[in-house]
């Protein structure tokens, strides 16, 4: 790991127990954040982008265990801690921004008193002082009239706002890594641009990483720096985002752009919109080979009984898969 990495995620499976049988939601998963890094993991619903971001923070329900690999931040093997020791890392070194602040607020609970109780966990500040910082930070996040709005209940407040307020809860404790899974997607467009403004300012302010979770390629051209491709709860394919989506090496990642909606396709006489074939198999059907054969156009014999692995196709860009393409 290099001096400047914050994350980094070697081999990470979580396995979920089933009436079915044993569940691979994340199978194999390696990454990288480094500091003032944008990481986009970025696939459709149900490839195991939610369940990586909550492995990493220990937030998996009871059913769910990570099983094999290894997890590090800021060079400390999180897997390794005692209980205690990783729920003082949560809110401090690393925080998380939900994807429902409706359903990750407390509705009986205040704004303010929510905020606060971030530095009582932490014992980073008194009572008072807690007040203070939460107004400040209410500020920060350009929150108008931050004194009537401490004491108001989520309920009151737009989805916006509520997203902006999760945004300050996380980074109460100035933690140096930032997971964000899909906060912008119950969001209108212009309310979606001005949380994701609000989170690059307050990065370049504070230096800190940020994991993004997301299914919107749009977004990650955006905002990362890199982006992690993921299917079927592995990763299929990882690069800088310009390399992975103007040269995309797998045949997924090219059916994901190709699927984007472009200006004048819907209009009569217009393009039909292109789609990935075939439908997602279930994670308890163990394929053998390539995950993606099913749905993929460039399927050959080999991809049916090799599972490929993440190799390099360029400088700085992998990709899994027997005949990559667009990596040059």
């Amino acid at each position: 790991m290099t001096a400047a990495s914050l994350l980094e995620v070697d081999g990470l499976v979580t396995t979920f127990s089933t009436p079915g049988g044993s569940l691979r939601a994340v199978d194999g998963v390696s990454l990288r954040v480094g500091r003032g890094e944008t990481v986009c993991i970025a696939g459709e619903s149900g490839c195991g982008k939610s369940v990586t971001a909550l492995s990493l923070m220990g937030l998996l329900p009871d059913a769910a265990t990570v099983t094999a690999g290894a997890i590090r931040v800021g060079g400390v093997d999180v897997l390794g801690l005692p209980p205690e020791r990783r729920r003082a890392l949560c809110g401090r070194t690393l925080a998380m921004v939900f994807q429902e602040p409706m359903t990750a607020l407390n509705p009986v609970q205040t704004i303010g008193r929510q905020i606060a109780e971030v530095f009582a966990i932490h014992r980073t500040a008194g009572r008072r002082e807690a007040r203070a910082k939460a107004l400040a930070l209410l500020r920060e996040v350009q929150i108008p009239d931050a004194q009537r709005r401490y004491d108001e209940y989520p309920h009151q407040m737009s989805g916006g706002m509520q997203q902006r307020v999760m945004i300050a809860m996380a980074l109460a404790n100035r933690p140096e890594l930032l997971i964000a899974d899909e906060p912008t997607t119950a969001l209108d467009v212009t309310t979606q641009a001005q949380v994701l403004q609000l989170m690059r300012r307050l990065q370049r302010e504070l230096g800190t990483g940020i994991l993004f979770v997301t299914h919107d390629l749009a977004l990650v051209a955006q905002i990362a720096d890199r982006v992690v491709v993921m299917v079927g709860g592995r990763v299929v394919e990882e690069g800088g985002v310009v390399a992975v989506l103007e040269r995309p090496a797998h045949p997924y990642t090219a059916g994901l752009l190709a699927a984007r909606p472009r200006p004048g396709q819907t209009r009569r006489g217009g393009h039909r919109l292109s789609v990935i074939p075939g439908t997602v198999p279930s994670p308890l059907d163990r394929v053998e080979g390539c995950g993606y054969q099913a749905r993929c156009p460039r399927v050959q014999a080999r991809c049916r009984v090799e599972a490929p692995a993440l190799a390099p196709v360029a400088p700085a860009h992998a990709a899994a898969c027997h005949f990559p393409q667009g990596g040059a």
